[in-house]
C-alpha cells in the first residue's frame, strides 16, 4: 500500500466546516445526447460506481448504463464516465412475483441522484431502491410490498455492450456461492470492451441484514436449490434470496467488489462497511463529496452556472478508477489505477486541473502510471479491465509528466518516468493500438509517419508534442543529448505541411505522404477514425494543433492577421468541433496573435450555445471528465497549455473564483464591472497580486501560491493583451529547457 489511510468516513468534528457543494451537482446533467455521464452512487475516483443498467422500451440496452426513457434491468457495481463500453458488472435486482430470470425489469418513477445517492422505485415491483457506496462496497436498501414471492437476485454473466462485435464485452464464466441464508460470493470473468482488454475477474462477497426464506442458484438454466454453480462460457449465471415480505419492509444487502479475491471482497466490506448504517455511509460519502468540491468557490454566479460548474467538478472526479489494493497482476507499494479511458481525452485539462486543485491526487495517478510501465513495459495512453488499450494517438502519458515536472509537483519517480518516455519515443510496439506508438521507424528515420500506417497525420502532430514533452523532462533531469534530439523531433510537424495546399482561400494544411515521400492526395474527411489519416478531426483541426510552436504554425500560415482570419474561418464555417479534444486549444490560439478579444469572444459564446444544465447539457461525450475539466477552466477565465508551465486567458464567467490551493493559500479570481449577461465580456486591463498584467497568458509559478488575479471588464475589445504573445519553441528562448530548468532552482 501507499501509506495513504482510505477511510470511507470523515471525522464528524470538520463536516460543519466544509461547504455543501452535493446540492448544487446535477448528475443528470450530460446523460443525453452523447454525455454518457454516470448516474448511481460513487465516492470520488471510487472503484465501485453503483448504478442502474437499462434497456429502451423496445429492448435496446444502454453502452454506458443509463437511459432517460426506457427500463432498469438491475444495479451494477462498475461503470465508466463519459463514456461507454466496459462493465455493468454483478447485477443487483428486486422483484416481486413469479421469478423469470429472462425477465427482470421494470420502468421507474420517483429518480433522485445526488453524488453518493441515488434512489428510484421499480413501478413492475413496487420496490423503493436505494444506493450508495464506499470506495469498493456497494449498500443497497431495498423497501419491499407485501408479497408472498420478494427476491433479491445477483446476475453474473451481465455486462454492458455485450455481444460479437469487435469493441464489445464478453462474458466468459463465472461462479456463485450460497454461504447462508443471508451471504454469497462468487467471480465472474470478462474480456473485451472499447479497449479490447483481456480478461479481467470480478470477485464480490455480499451479505444481506435479513435472512432469506430460501435461496437458489441457476447456471446455464433452470433455477436449482444447489449452493453453488459455475459456468465457463457464455450461459446465464446467478443466484437469488427469496422472501415473503410485509408492506414497507426494508431489506438491506453489502456487496463487496475485488479484482483479486472473494475474501478481499470480504475484507473490503468488513473495512470500509462494518455496520449496517446505510445513512452513515451515504453522509459519508456526501461529506467526502463536498471535501472535494470545496476546492473551488464561486460567489456571484448564475444558479444555471452554478449547477453546470460543481456537475463539472463532480465528472471530474469520477474516473480514474482508485483501484489501490486492488491490482490482481502485481504486488506494489504505489497507488494503482485504472480506467485511465482515455489518457487522450484528459491529459489537456484534466490533468492540469487535478495539478491545481489536487495535486496529491494527480502526483498519484502519475505514480501509478509508471509503475504500469514497471511492469507492463509501457505508460498506458488508456487502460481498462486491468489492461492497457487502446492508443488512439501519442503517448500522451508524455505530456502528463511533462505538465508535473514544469509545474514542480513533488513525490514522483522522473527519472523512471522519462525511461518510459524514452522507450515509447524508440521502440515499436506488437501491438500499436494497444500501447506505445505505432509507426515509430518510420517517424523516426522520416521526420514523418506515411500511409503506410494508420492515422498518420494525427499522430505525427501528436508525437511531435510528445517530444517536445520528452524534450522539457530530458533538460530538467539534465540529459542535454536527448534534450537536443528531441527538441528536434518537436518539429516534425513541418514535415506534412504542405504549403502550397489551399483551401477555402487559405494556404497550408497538413497533406499525407505516401511511403516514397511523395505527397498524397489531401484529406478532406470531415472526422476520421481508426484507419484514416486525421483520427477523430479533419485537416483545420489538425493542421492547428502545435501546442509547442503556435508562433510558428503562425509563420508557416502567413502572419498574425491571415492568421486570425483562418481562425475566424474555422468557427464561422463550423469547422471547430467542441465536442472532441484535438481542438480543445483552438479558442485560444487568437491570443498568440495578439487578438485575445477574440478568445474572449469565441469562449463567450460555447459556454453559453455549448453547455446547459439539462440532461443534454454536454455537447458531446464527457470523456472521463474532459469535457468538464475545459468547462471549468474556460469559466474561470485561463485555460492550460498542457505540458507547459503558463495559462492562456479567455474570459470569466463570474464575479469572484476562489480556488483553493494544496499550499492552503487561496487564489481569486475577480471580475470587476461583470455582468449578468456577459455583454462586459471584454477584459480592458488586470492585475495579478497587485501588478499590472498586460499579456494574455501567465505562468504556474505566478499562482500556485496563491494570490488575487483582478479582470476589468468591459463591453468593447481594449488594447489589453495584444503584445507579447505566449511562449512558442520558436522563441528566442525556446521554453523546452528553460521551463523545465526552473524546476531544479
Amino acid at each position: 500500500m501507499t501509506g495513504i489511510e482510505y477511510s470511507h468516513a470523515a471525522p464528524a468534528q470538520n463536516k460543519a466546516s466544509v461547504p455543501d457543494h452535493v446540492h448544487d451537482v446535477y448528475p443528470f446533467l450530460g446523460v443525453d445526447w452523447g454525455g454518457n455521464t454516470f448516474i448511481g452512487a460513487a465516492v470520488p475516483f471510487g472503484m465501485v460506481k453503483l448504478g442502474p443498467d437499462m434497456e429502451s422500451f423496445d429492448g435496446r440496452p444502454s453502452g454506458f448504463g443509463y437511459m432517460s426513457g426506457g427500463r432498469i434491468i438491475g444495479f451494477s457495481h462498475l461503470h465508466l464516465s463519459g463514456a461507454s463500453g466496459k462493465y455493468g458488472n454483478v447485477l443487483v435486482a428486486p422483484v416481486t412475483g413469479a421469478l423469470d430470470i429472462a425477465d427482470i425489469r421494470s420502468p421507474r418513477t420517483g429518480e433522485v441522484n445526488h453524488p453518493g445517492y441515488y434512489a428510484a422505485t421499480l413501478t413492475r415491483y413496487g420496490v423503493q431502491a436505494e444506493l450508495t457506496s464506499t470506495r469498493r462496497v456497494g449498500f443497497h436498501r431495498y423497501t419491499f410490498p407485501a408479497s408472498a414471492q420478494s427476491h433479491l437476485t445477483v446476475r453474473i454473466d451481465h455486462c454492458l455492450d455485450k455481444g460479437p462485435g469487435s469493441e464489445s464485452q464478453r462474458f466468459l464464466g463465472g461462479e456463485v456461492h450460497l454461504i447462508s441464508g443471508h451471504e454469497a460470493e462468487g467471480m465472474g470473468r470478462y474480456a473485451g470492451g472499447w479497449n479490447k482488454g483481456g480478461e479481467y475477474r470480478v470477485y464480490f462477497y455480499m451479505v444481506l441484514d435479513t435472512p432469506a426464506a430460501g435461496a437458489r442458484t441457476w447456471a446455464g438454466g433452470a433455477m436449482t436449490t444447489e449452493k453453488d454453480a459455475v459456468i465457463n462460457s457464455d450461459q446465464p449465471l446467478g443466484l437469488t434470496f427469496d422472501f415473503h415480505t410485509r408492506a414497507h419492509q426494508t431489506i438491506q444487502a453489502k456487496v463487496g467488489i475485488s479484482f483479486i479475491s472473494t475474501e478481499q471482497a470480504r475484507r473490503n466490506v468488513q473495512m470500509e462497511a462494518p455496520g449496517w448504517s446505510f445513512d452513515t455511509i451515504r453522509d459519508a460519502s456526501v461529506h467526502l463529496w463536498n471535501q472535494a468540491l470545496s476546492k473551488i468557490d464561486l460567489h456571484g454566479e448564475t444558479d444555471s452556472k452554478r449547477i453546470q460548474f460543481y456537475t463539472a467538478m463532480y465528472h471530474t472526479m469520477l474516473m480514474p478508477s482508485d483501484r489501490t489494493g486492488e491490482n490482481p497482476l502485481w504486488k506494489s507499494n504505489e497507488p494503482y489505477y485504472d480506467d485511465y479511458y482515455a489518457i487522450w481525452d484528459t491529459f489537456r485539462s484534466s490533468g492540469p486541473l487535478l495539478t491545481l486543485i489536487a495535486p496529491d491526487r494527480q502526483r498519484d495517478l502519475i505514480r501509478s502510471l509508471i509503475d504500469i510501465y514497471r511492469h507492463t513495459g509501457y505508460m498506458p495512453d488508456a487502460r481498462s479491465g486491468n489492461d492497457n488499450g487502446r492508443t488512439q494517438g501519442g503517448s500522451n502519458a508524455n505530456v502528463v509528466v511533462a505538465d508535473a515536472w514544469v509545474k514542480g509537483l513533488k513525490g514522483i519517480d522522473y527519472p523512471t518516468a522519462f525511461q518510459a518516455m524514452l522507450k515509447d519515443a524508440s521502440v515499436p510496439p506488437a501491438n500499436p493500438q494497444k500501447e506505445g506508438r505505432g509507426g515509430i521507424v518510420d517517424y523516426n528515420a522520416k521526420g514523418y509517419i506515411t500511409l503506410a500506417d494508420e492515422r498518420s497525420g494525427s499522430r505525427t502532430v501528436e508525437y511531435s508534442y510528445d517530444d517536445f514533452a520528452i524534450a522539457e523532462v530530458a533538460c530538467g533531469l539534465n540529459h542535454p543529448d536527448e534534450g537536443r534530439l528531441f527538441a528536434g523531433r518537436a518539429h516534425n510537424w513541418e514535415h506534412l505541411w504542405d504549403k502550397n495546399l489551399t483551401v477555402q482561400g487559405f494556404s497550408g494544411f497538413l497533406r499525407p505522404r505516401n511511403p516514397d515521400g511523395s505527397w498524397a492526395a489531401p484529406d478532406m474527411q470531415v472526422r476520421g477514425t481508426w484507419p484514416d489519416f486525421f483520427y477523430e478531426g479533419d485537416l483545420w483541426t489538425y493542421s492547428l494543433y502545435v501546442p509547442q510552436d503556435v508562433r510558428k504554425l503562425i509563420e508557416l500560415s502567413g502572419g498574425d492577421q491571415t492568421f486570425v482570419k483562418r481562425l475566424d474561418n474555422v468557427f464561422y464555417r463550423k469547422h471547430f468541433d467542441v465536442t472532441n479534444e484535438p481542438g480543445f486549444l483552438i479558442p485560444v490560439l487568437y491570443n498568440w496573435a495578439g487578438r485575445p478579444d477574440k478568445t474572449a469572444d469565441v469562449v463567450n459564446a460555447l459556454l453559453e450555445k455549448a453547455f446547459t444544465d439539462q440532461r443534454s447539457g454536454i455537447p458531446g461525450n464527457d470523456d472521463s471528465g474532459a469535457m468538464s475539466s475545459w468547462f471549468i477552466f474556460q469559466s474561470l477565465g485561463f485555460y492550460p497549455d498542457a505540458g507547459q508551465d503558463f495559462y492562456l486567458i479567455g474570459t470569466p464567467s463570474f464575479p469572484e473564483a476562489n480556488i483553493h490551493l494544496a499550499s492552503g493559500k487561496t487564489l481569486r479570481i475577480i471580475a470587476r464591472n461583470l455582468d449578468s449577461e456577459h455583454i462586459n465580456h471584454y477584459i480592458q486591463s488586470a492585475t495579478l497580486n497587485g501588478k499590472p498584467l498586460d499579456t494574455s497568458w501567465f505562468r504556474h509559478n505566478q499562482i500556485v501560491d496563491g494570490g488575487t488575479l483582478i479582470f476589468n471588464m468591459g463591453s468593447a475589445p481594449d488594447s489589453w493583451g495584444t503584445t507579447n504573445p505566449p511562449p512558442s519553441m520558436s522563441d528566442a528562448v525556446s521554453p523546452p529547457c528553460a521551463a523545465a530548468k526552473s524546476q531544479q532552482e
